[in-house]
């Protein structure tokens, strides 16, 4: 069995069984020996910090999908006072009675 390189030394992760290699792989990307070293410190801190979040005691929060409750932010559908039907239709490039032409876009 052949020996791993030392930036796969570098780069394996034995309390996860994920590498750096792996994720690369999956995304389709090349790093170099000094990417993968890098990118490997930084998924290690991220996967530390998960393990960190697990001892967090959340056994009163509910399970939520946003962070903070969501707001109907549209206005009440009234009449309202709205452009003058010849201002509006001045800088139309075509019109007829009325409406504005548009190009046919469904045979």
């Amino acid at each position: 069995m052949a020996q791993p390189s030392a930036a796969r030394k570098l780069t394996r992760m034995t309390d996860t069984g994920m590498n750096v290699h792996q994720v690369a792989h999956l995304a389709r990307l090349e790093l170099t020996a000094a990417e993968a070293a890098a990118f490997q410190a930084q998924l290690q801190q991220v996967l530390e910090y998960v393990e960190k979040l697990k001892q967090v005691d959340i056994s009163g929060v509910e399970p939520t999908a946003h962070p903070f409750p969501l707001e109907n932010v549209t206005r009440p559908d009234e009449v309202r006072e709205s452009l003058p039907h010849a201002e509006a239709l001045q800088n139309a490039p075509a019109r007829s009675e009325g409406l504005f032409v548009v190009p046919k876009i469904v045979e």
